[in-house]
């Protein structure tokens, strides 16, 4: 199990922006994580006082984001940085996240790859009830995108 240290070593997010606590399991098309910092007072996504259920997109996308370094060669090249560009299909089955007393299960699975572009169905749930899910898309390399002009290419 991959725990909240070599998570934070290995994604942009840090100090308290770095949601997730552990790697559960993985494999080349899915990732399972747990997190308990959804009941935290100082939870940086808070906002007026509660951690409302759509804050979950951002647990589902760091999860995204530990499973591209996971697949990372290990010939020390940098991981490909890597955007959500879209989240479609979301339900939200709850409507906070900070009331629930049990740890995050959190699951992201690869539908689709191409060199620039992921598709993940993802989900978040709790003491086996599902909490939110939907789909996500990340565009990785978005720089290379771009144009000599600016304009994507």
């Amino acid at each position: 199990m991959l725990d909240h240290a070599w998570i934070a070593s290995h994604i942009p997010h840090q100090g308290s922006m770095c949601l997730l606590e552990s790697v559960s399991s993985w494999d080349s098309d899915n990732i399972q994580c747990k997190a308990s910092s959804h009941r935290l007072t100082d939870n940086p996504l808070r906002a007026y006082n509660q951690l409302g259920a759509a804050c979950g997109i951002e647990y589902a996308a760091q999860a995204m984001a530990v499973h591209g370094a996971l697949l990372a060669p290990a010939d020390g090249v940098a991981p490909r940085i890597g955007y959500l560009v879209s989240v479609r299909s979301t339900q939200l089955h709850v409507a906070r996240l900070d009331d629930i007393v049990a740890d995050l299960e959190v699951t992201a699975s690869c539908i689709t790859r191409n060199e620039n572009n992921i598709l993940y169905q993802f989900s978040i749930s709790a003491d086996g009830k599902l909490l939110l899910d939907g789909r996500a898309t990340v565009v990785v390399n978005a720089d290379s995108l771009v144009s000599n002009f600016g304009e994507i290419a």
